[in-house]
């Protein structure tokens, strides 16, 4: 493909037109960044405050960094913290996994959960407890990481391959999930142990959670978090078409084989963590694309960032709906997931109008 480099300069008139909007738009950054940061933390504190013992910050902060062997410091360093830890690992990667699917596939509709991948993930944990006889964590984690990549294979080639239509996608990640969930209850209600064993896990918790599983699964996310990261410049040529991505020096293939990889120690590791939790990586890339734009290098760090912020927030209204029980994080998710999405599609409605 030939560059014509014999076009004029750009006058100062023009050059003085680019800068402001290029100066709004670092500003607009800047500011989401910021934003995200306070979000976070702010979710973080309601995480160690929230739950059906409502603890001061105050207390919270002596917990963490000045216990004194009270009540509030088991709660908070042994129950909470972790949890909260595991929120925002297993969040970030999701939200980051959903940003590079949608990118990838040039898929609006692009999820982990919608697209099949926890659900390949659950399969195949389910089986390895429930069939195999496979009871501990680093056992099935293997076995995550290979449904999810299974499943994504799978819905890539029943969805068209490269000739796929988000339409065709989003039918055929439906279709699998659709398969691979009855055959996850199915497995459930025939073996009672496995049901006793994976009926909080497979809706998607953060309650009740080893912390050493996370010390386990964290090298894979981290990972699958710096490969993505990497991947964002060649994706971000890949979304302008094949030939213009060859052009400006990107390996297609090696790119969709790589963001695969990613993807699949991504949301494989989260739902090994914690289960099969849907919506987080379909929401936060939506959400985050209004101010920060879909130039991938932006884009996904922003989306890792936001992702914990629904996670957490998530789970606080889980803690404190129907107090003393809990609502299972992957279920509050998918409410409050879908009540925003269906809102962000009326105001794009309405903007269109």
């Amino acid at each position: 493909m030939l560059v014509d480099d014999s076009s004029p300069p750009a006058t100062a008139s023009q050059e003085a037109a680019r800068t402001p909007a290029s100066a709004g738009s670092r500003r607009g950054l800047t500011a989401g960044v910021v934003i995200g940061v306070v979000l976070l933390a702010v979710a973080t504190a309601a995480s160690l405050a929230v739950g059906t013992q409502r603890i001061p910050l105050g207390q919270v902060w002596d917990a963490l960094f000045h216990p004194t062997g009270s009540a509030y410091d088991g709660i908070v360093r042994q129950l909470r913290l972790p949890r909260t830890l595991i929120g925002i690992a297993a969040g970030a990667a999701l939200g980051l996994a959903g940003a590079v699917m949608q990118t990838l596939t040039r898929n609006p509709l692009a999820d982990p959960g919608l697209l099949g991948v926890n659900a390949g993930a659950a399969t195949a944990v389910v089986t390895a407890i429930g069939v195999l006889g496979i009871g501990s964590f680093t056992g099935y984690l293997w076995f995550a990481l290979g449904g999810a990549a299974l499943a994504a294979v799978l819905v890539n080639a029943l969805g068209g391959s490269r000739s796929a239509t988000p339409v065709r996608l989003a039918l055929a990640g439906t279709a699998v999930n659709a398969a691979l969930f009855g055959y996850v209850n199915g497995l459930q209600l025939a073996d009672p142990e496995t049901l006793d064993t994976m009926r909080h896990w497979s809706v998607g918790t953060l309650a009740g959670r080893d912390p050493g599983l996370l010390v386990a699964v964290l090298p894979l996310l981290v990972a699958g978090t710096l490969l993505a990261l990497a991947l964002a410049r060649p994706l971000g040529a890949l979304a302008l078409g094949d030939d213009s991505a060859r052009a400006l020096g990107a390996h297609t293939g090696r790119t969709r084989v790589l963001s695969v990889v990613a993807v699949t120690l991504l949301c494989g590791g989260a739902t090994a963590l914690c289960g099969p939790i849907g919506f987080v990586g379909l929401m936060v890339p939506h959400a985050v694309r209004a101010f920060g734009g879909s130039e991938p290098r932006r884009l996904f760090p922003l989306s890792a960032l936001y992702a914990p912020v629904l996670m957490l927030g998530s789970d606080v209204v889980g803690r404190i709906l129907v107090p003393p029980s809990e609502i299972e994080v992957g279920i509050v998710t998918t409410f409050l997931g879908g009540l925003l999405f269906i809102q962000l599609v009326r105001r794009r409605k309405a903007v269109r109008l």
